[in-house]
């Protein structure tokens, strides 16, 4: 494996990590700023709308060479994950992870760009699961580590670490990546000329709608286990690292398949796992054996979906959008987190916390993502292979 590869894999791992570690320590985390568990869910919509309002640097960073804009990112990861290590209360935690959110979306859209320049002809897919693998290693590595200090130790110790690899990943690059030329610069306006078809936005909508879906289930997964599932808390690290083997596992597979199969078609087939898990969520009563299963099953398929998905958008962007594509997944990914976290937590006050409903309030919004990307094979990417 190249090394270069390895260099944006670490800082998507580190990424991924300050993503999706607030959901492990939730209660921790709330009950140190004194707030509900809804409304520290927050603190997850915080971080992806940072991701939404960051892509905007790659527009005005369009001529820059994708290392140096790896390094900027990694920088502003660095100061957001040290900030919320250090928030003294709730509004603090939200700004901290609001800037840490700042470069997530920015660097996958580069990540993605620079996994298809460094790839062997027709093993692009693979090449961006590779980095995929960096954000799933987080999940079934960094983000049970990070449940497990905030468990025994301290939540703030997750941030800590998060913030050295930050700028550990900033010295890999500087080391590893070589200097890959500039996306060519289409103007300013044109680096959007591509989102004036009506395909891609089919595939942001599925982004978008199908992350909302799962968000309202995996925001709260941490609860869920516990209520539902009958957990005690010591055991949520374990079930975060089988969720973020699901994860691994998924990433792969759908990278792999992308290579063979239509893009679309593989986004749909990862879609329609979560949608069944979801299904599952809601009707299945809560016990042992089903709660970690469910756990390894929707996390599967929620990056099943990842490398298919970037793919589409890089190529959607050919010519100028590259940058702007791939990070457009990335602010639907996160826009659907963010809402899914708050539909979720609207559903758990509506129930009176009852942890069935965050699968029934998910579900119809995968359905909807398993059809948007079917009407997307059937009148762009089948005609295409044609």
């Amino acid at each position: 494996m190249k090394k270069s590869l390895l260099s944006i894999a670490a800082g998507a791992f580190v990424l991924g990590a300050a993503e999706f570690v607030m959901m492990g320590i939730l209660p921790q985390t709330a009950a140190a700023m004194n707030v509900s568990i809804p409304t520290a869910g927050h603190f997850i919509s915080a971080y992806a709308i940072g991701v939404c309002v960051g892509v905007t640097m790659l527009v005005f960073g369009r001529k820059t060479s994708p290392k140096h804009l790896v390094i900027l990112f990694m920088a502003l990861a660095l100061i957001g994950n040290a900030l919320s290590a250090a928030a003294p209360n709730a509004i603090v935690l939200v700004i901290a992870r609001f800037i840490a959110g700042l470069p997530h979306g920015a660097f996958f859209g580069t990540g993605t760009v620079i996994a298809k320049a460094l790839a062997d002809k027709g093993r692009e897919g693979k090449a961006v699961s590779v980095m995929v693998t960096g954000q799933t290693l987080a999940n079934m590595l960094g983000v049970p580590a990070g449940t497990l200090l905030a468990e025994y130790l301290n939540w703030r110790l997750a941030f800590i670490i998060l913030a050295i690899g930050a700028g550990l990943t900033i010295i890999l690059t500087l080391a590893w990546m070589p200097l890959i030329a500039a996306v060519p610069d289409a103007g300013l306006a044109g680096q959007f000329r591509f989102l004036a078809k009506p395909g891609p936005w089919l595939v942001l909508g599925a982004v978008f709608v199908g992350n909302s879906g799962v968000f309202c289930w995996w925001s709260y997964v941490s609860p869920w286990l516990q209520k539902t599932g009958g957990y005690d808390s010591q055991w949520i690290p374990l079930l975060m690292m089988l969720a973020g083997f699901g994860m691994v596992v998924g990433g792969l597979a759908g990278g792999h398949l992308a290579d063979r199969w239509l893009h679309s078609v593989t986004a749909a087939v990862g879609q329609s796992i979560s949608a069944a898990g979801l299904l599952m969520v809601f009707l299945v009563p809560g016990n042992l054996a089903t709660c970690a299963m469910l756990t390894f099953w929707i996390a599967f398929g929620l990056f099943f979906i990842n490398g298919p998905q970037m793919l589409l958008m890089a190529e959607a962007g050919k010519g100028g959008g590259e940058l702007i594509g791939g990070a457009a997944v990335q602010i639907a990914f996160n826009g659907g987190n963010a809402v899914g976290s708050l539909i979720g937590g609207m559903a758990l006050n509506a129930s009176g916390m009852n942890y069935h409903t965050i699968g029934l309030a998910g579900l119809p919004f995968t359905m909807v993502a398993v059809l948007l990307l079917v009407l997307f094979a059937l009148q762009y990417e089948r005609k295409k292979a044609q």
